[in-house]
């Protein structure tokens, strides 16, 4: 499937009725979910099974799941958000399972992680948990991240390497009371970890 077909129907997924700001709960734009996928989709990595930790409303799960994985398990910790995926799930006509617990609880093994982690502006090092859940749970890992976290994560990560990462721009639409724009644009950075 090509990138822009794959953004088509991502586009179609809705977002969360009620965001959690404690949870840092911004839709991954379709377009930014797309580039991601069809990136691992292109380095082989969307085969098997693949999890999306902190899955939110499915759109990173259900784009893996549109490029072909075998069996695609999206985690997160809100019901509410997780009945909206199971909703996006059915809209797009994608067998996805979608299991509610907490990061640290997640068991099992995948050949591949997707997710879009909080970035730690409500909460410093947020992103931590998602990180220590993927290393100990695939082997390969697609992550969104903020500008200039890369000494950062490759730190943190070790032994375990960054293989590739590229700069993206992420749409932030007005989510909470405390945003000013409609839309705000952020530089953010994609990994691809083994």
């Amino acid at each position: 499937m090509k990138q822009r077909k794959l953004e088509i129907l991502l586009e179609r997924v809705e977002g969360f009725d009620s965001p959690d700001v404690t949870l840092e709960q911004y839709a991954t734009p379709a377009v930014l979910a797309a580039e991601m996928l069809h990136f691992a989709y292109m380095k082989g990595d969307i085969t098997d099974t693949v999890y999306d930790l902190g899955c939110g409303t499915g759109i990173l799960a259900i784009g893996a799941k549109l490029l072909g994985a075998e069996k695609v398990i999206g985690f997160d910790s809100d019901e509410k958000a997780l009945k909206i995926a199971r909703k996006n799930s059915n809209i797009i006509g994608v067998d996805v399972e979608f299991v509610c617990c907490d990061i640290s609880k997640i068991t099992g093994n995948a050949h591949t992680v997707v997710m879009n982690p909080p970035f730690g502006a409500q909460a410093k090092g947020s992103d931590r948990p998602f990180l220590l859940t993927a290393l100990r749970t695939s082997e390969v890992i697609y992550s969104i991240h903020n500008c200039g976290s890369h000494d950062f994560i490759q730190k943190f990560i070790s032994p375990a390497i960054i293989t590739e990462w590229y700069k993206a721009s992420f749409q932030i639409k007005r989510t909470f009371k405390f945003h000013k724009k409609d839309v705000k644009q952020i530089e953010v950075e994609i990994y691809r970890i083994i």
